[in-house]
């Protein structure tokens, strides 16, 4: 019971967690969007996108209180697989912030930037690959594969601007924005919706840790 309990808090909070973080970059991959709109729509597109992000934000942190009703109880076991994943994941986090602030050093000095976005998202994807592992979240492997293909498709495919009725656009800057913003959003939601209703997507394997113990 203690090792349930364990999990629930555990992963109601992660979760909420890891939803306003997708509601926070989603928000900010939408802003990329609107500056390769260059002023069409404006400014409904950018509210709707303020208005996803705020919405996200509000699920996130109902799942956050919603943990700090249930017990704080916690087995050694199970703490130091908590542990662990922190360690880990802080070691994932450190190198996607390395490698992209390499990315966009190495860009300036190449007189790339345009090139900057796409690379980001690249790196962005793989790195939800060792935390889909990590965290046992199966929808972060489909996160990390389609913000990658995503990438490719506009640094190789798609063409620099794209003609709107009378107004052009920087077609790779808003698909890749507005591409990356709906990954995102629909990851946090995903998640948002399955810890809500237990289906668990969670470190479900702390459970078998405790039972070997």
């Amino acid at each position: 019971m203690q090792t349930s309990r364990l999990i629930s808090k555990e992963a109601f909070r992660g979760s909420g967690i890891g939803v306003i973080f997708m509601a926070f970059f989603g928000t900010l991959w939408a802003g990329i969007g609107v500056m390769g709109l260059q002023g069409w729509g404006f400014p409904y597109v950018e509210l709707a996108a303020i208005f996803v992000g705020i919405i996200m934000v509000i699920g996130g942190i109902s799942l956050i209180h919603a943990s700090q009703k249930m017990s704080n109880q916690v087995s050694e076991n199970g703490a130091r697989r908590l542990k662990r994943i922190g360690f880990w994941f802080n070691m994932v986090f450190i190198a996607e912030a390395l490698l992209i602030g390499a990315a966009i050093a190495i860009c300036n000095m190449i007189d790339q930037t345009d090139l900057i976005p796409g690379v980001i998202a690249i790196i962005v994807g793989i790195h939800f690959l060792p935390l889909a592992s990590l965290f046992q979240i199966r929808i972060y492997y489909a996160t990390g594969v389609l913000l990658c293909l995503l990438a490719l498709v506009t640094l190789f495919i798609v063409p620099a601007t794209v003609m709107f009725g009378e107004h052009q656009i920087i077609a790779p800057l808003s698909i890749l924005g507005f591409g990356c913003a709906l990954i995102l959003w629909t990851t946090g939601l995903s998640l948002w919706l399955s810890v809500k209703n237990s289906k668990g997507l969670f470190v479900s394997h702390i459970h078998d840790e405790d039972h070997q113990c």
